[in-house]
């Protein structure tokens, strides 16, 4: 926690342009500063602060549900086709309508990220009332694929709607106005509020389908909850700042190697975690290719790609309790 307000303080404080760290010191303090200053601080690096802080823990969030849904620790909101429903209906808007504000991307991204949820678990379980862990990851690598197809197919058919699609799609905190803040903080602290409440009944899940029905679980209707929070948080993150790739299954690792064992304490720890990773990645974006800005989702994968790799080559982190500990 001291880490994340250290980290919040230094977003306030540090960026490109004239406003350096003592005005925006002054300005944190309450003294009177400039009308530029004023600007800069209250209209632009304050509504991405409290974007990036909502945003990261949002897909933290959804990266502890989704790697206790699906059993599988480098499972996150692409995994399932929650970003690519999002995404491809993004798309769609941009196309039918040329250009889309807050509260339109906000409408379209829900809507893409549920529609995709639902066809996952429909998919998922065509023929067989169980949904399985491995039934949802194909029907999720399914959809995404498809998306992606239909995707090209619509921005390929028209320039505008191409033009105004490829700077969302690169993913950044630097369009959040207060506006767009206020109306994209609903979803997301709706499903951060109904991750908090799924966190202990997901835990019997660790336990097997069987073993949790026995304990009075409900393996099944735990699933599609998930799925549909996990939907919520990611349609929200994606209608704000666009796709942010790697986070969702970085923030639960770095909580499971921290310690956190049960599913409750991992959920806590990834929402800080995310946070904190996308403001740290937040001011470096802002600081590395001055005067100009570095997409956050670029400096995500940069930082992510490098540990996914060691994690991966790391037999002691493919599991979903930290390393060497023995689950719950």
């Amino acid at each position: 926690m001291g880490a994340l307000l250290v980290l919040s303080l230094l977003a306030l404080l540090l960026g490109p342009g004239r406003v350096g760290p003592a005005q925006s010191w002054a300005w944190l303090g309450g003294a009177a500063v400039d009308a530029h200053a004023q600007m800069v601080l209250g209209q632009l690096r304050a509504p991405r602060l409290g974007a990036a802080l909502l945003v990261g823990a949002a897909l933290g969030a959804a990266g502890v549900l989704l790697q206790a849904v699906t059993r599988n620790p480098l499972a996150e909101p692409g995994l399932l086709g929650v970003n690519a429903g999002a995404t491809l209906a993004i798309a769609a808007g941009f196309v039918l309508q040329g250009s889309l504000g807050a509260q339109a991307q906000l409408v379209w991204a829900l809507g893409g990220a549920l529609a995709g949820s639902a066809l996952v678990l429909m998919l998922a379980r065509a023929g067989d009332a169980r949904v399985s862990p491995l039934r949802l990851v194909l029907a999720g690598l399914a959809l995404a694929a498809s998306a992606r197809g239909f995707m090209a197919f619509l921005l390929l058919a028209s320039e505008q709607g191409l033009d105004q699609f490829r700077f969302w799609v690169l993913g950044s905190l630097a369009r959040v106005t207060p506006e767009a803040l206020l109306q994209g903080c609903v979803p997301l602290l709706a499903g951060l509020v109904l991750a908090g409440w799924l966190a202990r009944p997901l835990d019997l899940l660790s336990l097997g389908d069987e073993l949790a029905t026995t304990l009075g679980g409900r393996p099944a209707l735990l699933r599609w909850s998930a799925v549909l929070v996990v939907a919520l948080l990611a349609g929200g993150a994606v209608a704000l700042v666009g796709p942010i790739a790697f986070l969702g299954f970085v923030a639960p690792y770095l909580a499971r190697a921290l310690g956190a064992l049960a599913l409750g304490a991992q959920l806590r720890l990834a929402i800080l975690l995310g946070a904190g990773l996308l403001v740290a990645a937040d001011i470096v974006a802002r600081l590395v290719v001055q005067p100009f800005e570095a997409p956050v989702s670029a400096v995500i994968a940069i930082m992510g790609a490098p540990l996914l790799i060691w994690m991966v080559r790391s037999q002691g982190w493919l599991a979903l309790s930290a390393p060497g500990g023995g689950g719950r």
